[in-house]
């Protein structure tokens, strides 16, 4: 369908060399996105079916320019969209949300750190090659589904270890926003200030304004869940 084609083309951006040809689908599955985080920001348990919009739409797009790992980690994303509308939507016997916002408490946040560290120091040893690894298990499913592809063309990493900190904080964010925790709006913030800057050294400058945005929702989901966990005298609570 033409719709689902990164080449369906919604509007040119004239910013950056050349400029930047915004698709419909892209449009579509970046709003969903900037939806997902905003309504996480305010606790709403209808952010998931926006973040499931978001994910579907972005693993269509990696599979159309070939980042097979990327679209791998949407399919983690997916999984962890679904167990979070799950976990989010349980009630206890007096209708109440069983789950809270809260803080970490400190052996698990200092758990939660070195886990982070080890894995970013791990990946950026070896990130070429588990992405690799990553793009041949894609492949290698979507050959087995009967999907005609091919094995990509990879090329060394441009920023090993700032994307080893993207994958890996975007992980641990997202289980840790699953399971209401404070933390996990620093660890977006941190994301997305990356973000910002590696694709504007990139030159893709319209991915860099989104992920300001980005920050700017963040930042205030940040502040939100601060607030309400301070309210509810949460910081006791695992």
């Amino acid at each position: 369908m033409d719709f689902f084609s990164t080449q369906n083309i919604l509007v040119h951006i004239p910013i950056g060399a050349g400029g930047y040809d915004l698709s419909w689908i892209e449009a579509i599955g970046t709003l969903a996105g900037l939806l997902c985080i905003w309504l996480a920001s305010q606790e709403k348990v209808s952010n998931y079916a926006f973040g499931l919009i978001n994910v579907t739409l972005f693993a269509v797009i990696f599979f159309q320019i070939q980042l097979y790992a990327s679209l791998l980690l949407q399919l983690f994303f997916l999984v962890a969209n679904i167990y979070g509308w799950y976990a989010w939507s349980r009630q206890s016997d007096d209708n109440e949300t069983l789950l809270r916002i809260r803080w970490l408490p400190l052996p698990k946040a200092i758990a939660w750190l070195c886990t982070c560290a080890g894995a970013i120091a791990l990946m950026t040893l070896y990130i070429d090659p588990v992405f690799a690894l990553l793009t041949r298990m894609a492949v290698s499913v979507m050959q087995a589904a009967g999907l005609n592809v091919a094995m990509p063309t990879l090329q060394p990493d441009a920023f090993p270890f700032w994307d080893a900190c993207l994958m890996v904080l975007s992980i641990a964010a997202m289980i840790l926003m699953t399971r209401k925790y404070v933390e996990n709006w620093l660890l977006w913030v941190v994301i997305n200030i990356i973000s910002v800057v590696i694709f504007a050294r990139q030159g893709v400058y319209a991915m860099s304004l989104e992920y300001l945005l980005l920050t700017v929702i963040a930042l205030n989901g940040c502040r939100i869940w601060i607030k309400r966990a301070h309210r509810r005298g949460s910081r006791a609570l695992s």
